[in-house]
């Protein structure tokens, strides 16, 4: 059994400003310190009298999702009379290395292995310690004892420990309990009204700053309403404060919203491909800080606990430019030899070599999306629709029959259009909608209709991107593209939905993208993933398949943003609606649940999936992180971050239960730094 950190997760809950972490604001004078200096580094305190003696002990917490600067591990031990004991989180990570050292033997019972002593201390009705932590939350400024999210600890045993912290902290009168999971909160209902409960919601709601991409820029500030977006230009090294997430943004070197945003948004994929910063700051659009800056050169380092931002020279900015601007992205050659309309199963060949080979050898013909579906349509257990891919070849063909291709090379080379963006815009508009308009082949059509009426026959169509610049690893290019439902009882809309698709390939953002990765605009090719479409589903969400706030690994568990169904997307959400967003440990005992935020289109008090489909949807999130990890994870070699990007569904035909369907996986690029 992997030992416990005893971390939590809570999403974005960190510190609201620039600077370093600000004292505590409540302070006992310094002679009520146990610490003689600030160079003490005792093992243990029996109680913590001042700012500096909590300082000694405590730690930067290791899940960088925990708020505040600093965190204390405490352990009250039963046997010795409830004695308390304030550990140096510094010197010893988990609860289990203090206490074997220190409370084992010696007059003491001994403590036994880890796997013991996790199996008793977190789940035993009759165990001998309580353990917890003590968190100074710097945004809300507020204190808070916490215990591990799988911890079973009932009402009496909080009350024992939430007591002893209390009366042996300085901080004692302001000290909250923080329930770190849906069975802690439940739990937690149970206790005196005197014990005062803060919520993951309350505590959300006092934040001010979320940092979505960790990294650092350089760019000019500019500050721009989403809305203001659709007749506004941005430039590639611009860095954005917007009011709020947009659906639609060109490429650009750093983001600010006001608004805060969701892990797994579109806009936050780009910025983890692109490593660039991206952050949420309440008040941004006013935040004199950001104001004083409009318009000049500034340095933006977005970090999981802190941002920074200066000026800096235009010497030094074009410097930073020629340093780190994008290595050219080189897109898998097309392979225009495939022309049959293949059942997703045979898309990827597998057992001639490393699986990561068999998906590149797939991608040139059928696109990224296409081949990572052919592995989750061959994975038992795993709930994907019936599919078919049709290959690049069509896609290139449309271009060449209808002279799209020449009319790109005119483009290309036209200095109006290399220029001006709002020139680019109207063009590629222009070109799209000729797209839109112009015959398919004729061979084409009818070995689709063939394939339609045999083994899709009354069913409306999903016709889904699946590009050679998509869903790769390094390069996944979310929401570059647009997917389209056709009918087949009107062929016309089928033929319209395929247009619209293949035209997204020249959408203004999607442009913009392969220009700031140096990308030959002409070397993407788009095959399509096909099938029956979801047209009333009850619920829709992402999810990855590890903790995106636990770069360490050692806090495992699955993220995942669902919303209930209807015209609500999850990664595009319209402005003022809120998910469900929550951690699922789906690998520890009782499979602790922690919500992050939660979905404002369902009653107060209910979730978006139940008890039983969020078991579902963990048994298949497994399932895929395994199924990959042999291309992109552990079992490749691979030792960095490894997570994969899942979108699904649930849905039910008239009259059936809605039933989970995963609808596709790719590599995750990470959160950065």
């Amino acid at each position: 059994m992997r030992p416990h950190l005893f971390v939590w997760v809570t999403f974005a809950l960190v510190l609201s400003c620039s600077s370093p972490p600000s004292a505590p604001p409540r302070q006992e004078p310094a002679a009520v310190c146990v610490l003689a200096d600030e160079a003490s580094t005792p093992e243990f305190l029996k109680r913590i009298g001042c700012q500096r003696d909590f300082h000694a002990l405590a730690s930067e917490p290791l899940d960088t999702s925990i708020p505040g600067a600093r965190s204390v591990k405490v352990v009250l031990d039963g046997f010795d009379g409830d004695a308390l004991y304030f550990q140096n989180s510094q010197k010893y990570a988990i609860h289990y290395a203090f206490v074997s050292s220190h409370l084992s033997g010696h007059g003491l019972p001994l403590v036994g292995s880890l796997a013991d002593f996790n199996q008793t201390e977190y789940y035993a009705p009759d165990r001998r310690f309580l353990l917890g932590s003590v968190t100074y939350y710097e945004g809300p400024g507020v204190w808070a004892l916490e215990i591990a999210p799988y911890d079973t600890a009932s009402a009496e045993m909080l009350t024992r420990l939430y007591e002893a912290v209390r009366n042996a902290g300085y901080f004692g009168s302001e000290l909250v309990f923080h329930p770190t999971s849906q069975a802690v909160e439940a739990e937690a209902k149970h206790l005196a009204p005197a014990i005062r409960v803060m919520t993951t919601d309350e505590l959300y709601a006092a934040i001010d700053y979320q940092p979505l991409n960790l990294a650092t820029s350089v760019g000019r500030l500019r500050f721009v309403t989403a809305d203001e977006l659709k007749t506004t230009y941005l430039a590639y090294r611009d860095i954005v404060v917007l009011d709020r997430l947009p659906n639609d943004i060109s490429a650009v070197v750093g983001i600010i919203t006001e608004e805060f945003q969701t892990p797994l948004s579109h806009v936050n994929v780009l910025s983890q491909n692109r490593k660039t910063p991206n952050m949420g700051l309440r008040q941004a659009m006013s935040h004199p800080q950001l104001r004083a800056l409009e318009g000049k050169w500034v340095r933006l380092t977005v970090s999981a606990f802190n941002w920074s931002i200066e000026e800096v020279t235009n010497e030094e900015a074009d410097a930073y430019w020629e340093a780190h601007k994008p290595v050219p992205v080189v897109l898998p050659a097309a392979d225009l030899t495939v022309t049959d309309l293949r059942d997703i199963e045979d898309v990827v060949v597998e057992g001639q070599g490393p699986l990561r080979e068999s998906i590149k050898a797939a991608v040139p013909a059928f696109g990224g999306k296409a081949a990572h579906y052919s592995l989750l349509a061959r994975t038992a257990g795993l709930p994907v629709r019936k599919a078919f891919a049709i290959p690049a070849f069509y896609y290139v063909q449309f271009m060449e029959e209808n002279g799209f291709f020449a009319r790109v090379d005119a483009l290309l080379a036209d200095p109006t259009f290399k220029e001006k963006p709002e020139v680019r815009d109207a063009r590629l508009k222009e070109l799209r909608a000729e797209m839109k308009k112009a015959p398919v082949n004729a061979e084409l059509q009818a070995l689709l209709k063939a394939k339609l009426a045999a083994d899709y026959p009354g069913l409306s169509m999903r016709f889904r991107t699946s590009t050679n610049s998509e869903d790769l690893e390094g390069f996944p290019c979310a929401g570059c593209y647009e997917s389209h439902t056709g009918d087949p009882s009107d062929w016309e809309d089928v033929l319209e939905a395929i247009r619209k698709t293949w035209a997204s390939v020249w959408l203004f953002r999607t442009f913009e993208e392969r220009e700031y990765n140096s990308i030959p605009h002409k070397s993407v090719v788009m095959a399509l993933l096909v099938h029956h479409n979801f047209p009333d589903e009850e619920a829709n969400g992402v999810a990855l398949t590890a903790n995106p706030f636990d770069p360490s690994g050692l806090q495992p568990g699955f993220y995942v943003n669902v919303q209930t169904g209807g015209d609500a997307e999850v990664v595009h959400p319209p402005p003022g609606i809120t998910s469900d967003q929550f951690i699922y440990e789906f690998h520890q005992p009782g499979l602790p649940l922690t919500y992050l935020s939660h979905s404002n289109l369902v009653g107060t008090g209910q979730t978006v999936l139940t008890s039983a489909q969020v078991f579902e949807l963990g048994k298949a999130l497994a399932l895929i992180h395994e199924r990959f990890s042999p291309a992109y994870g552990p079992r490749a070699g691979h030792t960095g971050w490894y997570a994969m990007d899942v979108e699904f569904k649930f849905d039910g035909e008239p009259g059936e239960p809605p039933r989970l369907s995963v609808k596709q996986a790719r590599p995750h690029p990470g959160r950065g730094r």
